[in-house]
C-alpha cells in the first residue's frame, strides 16, 4: 500500500482504514446511511485522500471530515432527485395531451388545493411553474429574483410540495378528513 505520510511518521492505508472503522461506521449510523452506499462512501473518501496526500497533515481527521462531507451530499443528492421526479410527475400530468380533459382539470384541482397550504412565497414559484408554464429565468424576472438564486429557491419550494404530498391526499371541500365514527 501507498505511504500517507513523510518518512518519520508513516502511516500506512490498511493502517489508516482499520483506524477508521469505528469512527466510520458511527458517522454512517448519525447520517444514516444505507450499509450498501456506505462503503461506497468510505472509498471516494480514501480516493480523494490519495491525491491530496502531500496537503494532509492528519490524515484520519481528513478522511472523518471528508466521510462527513461526502455523507451531507449523498442526502443532498437523493433529495433533488425526489424533488425533481415530483416535478416532472406533476408536469407531465398537467400537460399529457392524451390523458381525458376530466382528469386533468382533476390533477389541476387537486395541485391548486396542495399549493393553498404552501407560504405565499412557494405558491408564487409553483403557480407560474405549473398553472402559467413559465421557465425558471420568466419566473425569477416575474417576482424579481436573481436568476442565479431561482433554481434553490424552486428546489425549496419543490420540497415544501413534496412534504405536502408525503402527508396526504389534499382535502376536498365538503369531505371529512377521517372515517366518522360507527354508530
Amino acid at each position: 500500500m501507498q505511504t500517507l505520510k513523510g518518512p518519520r511518521g508513516k502511516v500506512v492505508a490498511a493502517e489508516l482504514l482499520e483506524g477508521l472503522q469505528p469512527t466510520a461506521r458511527q458517522v454512517f449510523a448519525r447520517y444514516r446511511i444505507p450499509s450498501q452506499d456506505a462503503e461506497d462512501l468510505l472509498q471516494q473518501a480514501l480516493v480523494s485522500l490519495l491525491t491530496k496526500q502531500q496537503e494532509v497533515r492528519d490524515p484520519h481527521a481528513w478522511t472523518v471530515g471528508a466521510l462527513r462531507n461526502l455523507c451531507r451530499l449523498y442526502w443532498r443528492k437523493r433529495r433533488t432527485v425526489l424533488y425533481e421526479a415530483v416535478d416532472a410527475a406533476i408536469l407531465e400530468s398537467i400537460a399529457d395531451p392524451v390523458r381525458p380533459e376530466q382528469e386533468r382539470r382533476a390533477v389541476a384541482r387537486d395541485l391548486e388545493r396542495l399549493l393553498q397550504d404552501l407560504p405565499g412565497r412557494c405558491r408564487s414559484v409553483l403557480d407560474l411553474r405549473y398553472r402559467v408554464g413559465c421557465r425558471p429565468k420568466e419566473t425569477a424576472r416575474r417576482l424579481g429574483y436573481r436568476d442565479s438564486s431561482i433554481y434553490k429557491i424552486t428546489e425549496r419550494c419543490l420540497a415544501a410540495l413534496s412534504r405536502r404530498l408525503m402527508t396526504g391526499p389534499p382535502r376536498r371541500p365538503g369531505r371529512p378528513t377521517t372515517e366518522p365514527p360507527p354508530a
